[in-house]
């Protein structure tokens, strides 16, 4: 009771500072509260928080970058920054392609991104096909533009550009199919991110606060960091997202204002008697969040966690769409969904449509891809844990060695052989995922007699996902030998499942 005081009066607080102040208003902003003040701490939101069930059960997420840098779709979402001097290649391109950014600048894109062929039910159908569970589109990135209907941001997509709420129809597609729905929130970078370039727009007195660039005072930073609470209250209380998703948050930003946002989402999930979760990077939210890493190769060690946990990861090599975007093979998408489920987290796999919201078709067929694989071997992904060691095989054995894939251009893996095997749990089942088809056999040494990995119990079935009836076997010192079928009943990967045992 005393906690749920402290977090009301944290909550009332933040309501009415930041009620009425709009970007461009003249006074300055009053500062955010203070959660010390009223005696509120990241312990409190730790006794409270508990990783949502829905998330540890759902694996698969689609995440997405979509925004004005999906317009000249050159380099990456990052083109704000570099078309105003952040890199020269890009500069000269833009330069080259619509003029120089002097005279034509980031704003002048806005009409272009038009979201004119979008229609967020099909993309809700997608996904669900595609078998994920939540779906998290960039609510705004770091270029200051939120995809949502703002009363703080007059620079939003239902202001300017499509004119249309991305994120209000988006939510009610994707939770009319069924699936969660969150936001991710990349703004906190956005005071200090464009650089300036004498004679551009960015000292245009209706775009300056947009560029962040003409006026980077004390008191325009604490301006700033006042509208980031806001927003972000604001996607609490108008899209109730079931994750709020956060990159990393630099150092303008408090730990106070972080506080005093987190508290809000959690007190009004109770009040909407929902599980929610904050998810960021690093030690951004000491509590309250499932803990993100950027890429699958940056996770530090490959082991089973002892917490939830998730990675973001471009299908492609860049995050937004880009005419040169080069995408990973389907394999390897799935080979990483196997690998993230087994260490106990989840794959937040990201998506880059076009300034039209079309969603290209090497990308459809890959998230198909994944719904088929899913439909046949979803049972050892969904709702499973990880067991004591998440694999095996040489891959396993190398734990120096980075992660498949790693690096800017994410190239194919050839390291998931025969021998590489994932496992997952579900009460006393093992599932055993061979990582490429073995051919007349599969073994696994991880349950051979003898083994100090074997569990009690004795092995009594072992079947083959999507494959009718059980499968001959025989255990012996070497490990656990599976006769398989002549017939594969999926591509990419194959699924045991093991019963009979006494798992931990």
């Amino acid at each position: 009771m005393q906690n749920s005081r402290k977090l009301n009066s944290v909550i009332t607080l933040a309501l009415l500072l930041i009620a009425g102040l709009s970007v461009g208003a003249d006074a300055p902003a009053t500062p955010p509260p203070t959660p010390a003040a009223a005696g509120l701490s990241w312990d409190d939101i730790k006794a409270k928080y508990h990783t949502p069930e829905w998330f540890k059960d759902g694996k698969f997420g689609i995440f997405m970058h979509w925004g004005i840098y999906s317009v000249p779709a050159h380099g990456s979402e990052w083109y704000v920054r570099y078309m105003y001097g952040g890199n020269a290649g890009i500069m000269q391109w833009h330069t080259d392609h619509f003029g120089p950014p002097t005279q034509f600048g980031y704003k002048d894109f806005i009409p272009m991104f038009t979201a004119a062929k979008w229609d967020p039910t099909a993309w809700a159908e997608l996904f669900k096909k595609a078998g994920a569970k939540y779906v998290i589109p960039t609510g705004e990135h770091h270029d200051g533009f939120s995809l949502w209907d703002s009363a703080y941001n007059k620079y939003n997509a239902k202001n300017m550009g499509p004119k249309r709420d991305l994120i209000g129809e988006l939510g009610a597609a994707v939770r009319k199919a069924g699936l969660k729905f969150g936001v991710s929130n990349h703004s906190a970078n956005h005071f200090n991110f464009i650089p300036a370039l004498a004679g551009s727009d960015q000292y245009d007195p209706a775009w300056a606060e947009f560029y962040s660039v003409a006026d980077r005072s004390p008191e325009a930073r604490q301006k700033f960091n006042d509208l980031w609470v806001k927003k972000n209250l604001e996607l609490i209380d108008k899209y109730q997202p079931d994750m709020l998703w956060f990159d990393g948050i630099g150092g303008g930003i408090s730990d106070a204002m972080k506080l005093a946002v987190a508290s809000h989402y959690f007190e009004q999930a109770a009040v909407w008697a929902k599980e929610v979760s904050i998810s960021g990077k690093h030690t951004d939210f000491p509590a309250g969040a499932v803990l993100d890493y950027e890429r699958q190769g940056r996770i530090d060690g490959r082991e089973v966690k002892d917490f939830a946990w998730q990675t973001d990861d471009p299908m492609g090599n860049k995050f937004a769409y880009v005419t040169e975007i080069q995408y990973k093979p389907a394999a390897l998408l799935i080979h990483r969904l196997i690998d993230c489920v087994s260490m106990n987290g989840n794959y937040l796999m990201n998506i880059s449509p076009m300034a039209d919201g079309t969603i290209p078709q090497p990308q459809q067929d890959r998230l198909l891809a994944m719904g088929h694989w899913l439909d046949v071997n979803g049972e050892a992904i969904y709702g499973t844990r990880a067991w004591k060691r998440y694999g095996e095989g040489p891959y396993y054995d190398a734990p120096q060695a980075p992660f498949v894939g790693q690096g800017p251009d994410d190239p194919p893996n050839e390291s998931y052989t025969t021998k590489e095997i994932r496992f997952t749990t579900k009460g006393d089942t093992l599932y055993a995922i061979v990582m490429d088809w073995p051919g007349e056999q599969a073994v696994i040494t991880s349950l051979a007699t003898g083994s100090k990995d074997l569990p009690a119990g004795k092995i009594e079935k072992v079947e083959l996902l999507g494959h009718p009836g059980a499968l001959a076997f025989t255990q012996d010192a070497e490990g656990l030998k599976v006769k398989f079928p002549a017939e594969k009943p999926c591509d990419y990967a194959y699924a045991l499942k093991i019963t009979g045992l006494k798992l931990p």
